[in-house]
């Protein structure tokens, strides 16, 4: 490998499978990864179900001692109150989360989160040991007004704003134009935005933050490309979006270290 950060292939399901399709669905990538004889050294898997699958997922994860971690799709910015319909970070750390997802493209597109919002969710994530996936990235109106990393790199300065140099967090890059389009950025565009994101880490925060943050990108990820982006130095791994619902598939581009020489 590149370098020593476990590269993590995360899958995020979005409003897919019901907590019955969940249990089927972990299952399977249990046993497939199982019989490919994948090395949980060399790659990290992670999900990241609908709320409503998380106990299923975790009672059959500690049950069946299954090396997959999960996380939540998004999280509150408050702990507890009168907020219909919010989930606090303390219910998914409950729940067994590692990880919660924040600032994904379809939660700043569609209910409007802003950097400020995504900001107080990553104190929020950190709050409750969760170790936050901020996501950045442009649209494609973005890109051709300000280039390929102006914005993503303003929205992980506002969103990272007030962390401490020890906190665990995970970056994932996704440019938004190429979310579902089946067009991925090629591997040196993306490795260009990630290199950035790190310099920009390392102005923030210190190297040794810099040098032990992982940055994922996301984007059409599938694969057939999976391993080009994997032998960029700055790029530790991928947020995976509906490949990830294709147990054989995601569980190819989790192995993706078979490819990569």
């Amino acid at each position: 490998m590149v370098n020593a950060r476990l590269p993590l292939i995360a899958g995020n399901w979005k409003m897919n499978l019901d907590h019955m399709q969940a249990i089927a669905t972990v299952q399977k990538l249990a046993w497939t990864l199982d019989e490919a004889k994948h090395d949980a050294g060399a790659s990290e898997v992670a999900i990241f179900p609908p709320f409503t699958d998380l106990r299923s997922v975790q009672t059959l994860v500690d049950a069946d001692k299954y090396p997959i971690a999960y996380g939540g799709q998004d999280l509150s910015v408050h702990d507890a109150g009168a907020y219909t319909g919010e989930i606090s970070g303390a219910f998914l750390a409950r729940l067994g989360c590692r990880y919660a997802l924040i600032g994904h493209s379809e939660r700043r597109q569609y209910h409007g989160e802003t950097d400020e919002t995504c900001q107080k969710k990553v104190e929020a994530a950190l709050r409750h040991s969760l170790i936050p996936v901020l996501c950045v990235g442009e649209t494609a109106a973005d890109l051709e007004e300000f280039g390929a990393s102006a914005v993503p790199i303003g929205q992980l300065k506002a969103a990272l704003d007030g962390v401490s140099p020890d906190a665990d967090i995970v970056v994932a890059y996704e440019p938004v134009w190429a979310i579902g389009s089946g067009q991925a950025a090629t591997e040196e565009q993306a490795e260009q935005v990630c290199a950035a994101l790190r310099a920009t880490l390392a102005e923030m925060l210190g190297e040794d933050f810099a040098g032990r943050t992982r940055i994922l990108y996301g984007g059409s990820v599938k694969s057939s490309n999976i391993a080009s982006f994997m032998r960029q130095p700055n790029i530790d791994g991928a947020l995976v979006g509906g490949a990830s619902l294709d147990v054989a598939e995601f569980a190819s581009i989790v192995r993706f270290y078979k490819h990569v020489i």
